[in-house]
Formats: C-alpha cells, sequence, structure tokens
C-alpha cells in the first residue's frame, strides 16, 4: 500500500473530495514527522507506538575491500506493534 492507496480510501469512506483528503494524510503524516524529530512519542491506541532511539556506535566492513568502516551514531524510529494489530494472522 502507498500513500496514494491511503489517500484513495479515505476518500472512498468519507465522501470528500482527493484534494482534502490529500491535504489531511500530507498533514497526518507531517505532523507525525515533526514529533518524531523533536523526540516525541507516538501512540496510536490499537496501532502501535513510534518513538526515536539512539543507535550505536560500531565497526562494519566494506563488503569489496573488507576494510573495517567506523559507523557514527545516530537515532533510529522503532515501531511496536499494539495487541490488535499482533492479533493479525
Amino acid at each position: 500500500m502507498i500513500k496514494l492507496d491511503i489517500i484513495n480510501h479515505v476518500v472512498e469512506k468519507s465522501g470528500i473530495t482527493k484534494t482534502k483528503a490529500e491535504l489531511a494524510v500530507e498533514t497526518v503524516f507531517a505532523s507525525m514527522k515533526k514529533a518524531l524529530e523533536h523526540g516525541d512519542r507516538i501512540e496510536l491506541r490499537g496501532f502501535g507506538v513510534f518513538n526515536v532511539r539512539p543507535r550505536k556506535t560500531g565497526i562494519g566492513r566494506n563488503p569489496r575491500t573488507g576494510a573495517e568502516v567506523s559507523i557514527p551514531p545516530g537515532k533510529a524510529v522503532r515501531f511496536k506493534p499494539g495487541k490488535e494489530l499482533q492479533a493479525i494472522q
């Protein structure tokens, strides 16, 4: 499923115009992105939790040359599914 599929689904379910549905979906994604950039936790009951966690430094290898490469510390977005989402079979 891509973003366009989500927009089309919103249009079908709500009956609003495609332009308004696109604006609504874009606004939701933009606000989620902004919250994660600030380090906030996003909890969607029944769906799951998004949060940002620090990523450790490490040493990797260049597969072509075999040389060791330092991996800098960073941040990664993590998703933990809720109970209802885990129950899907």
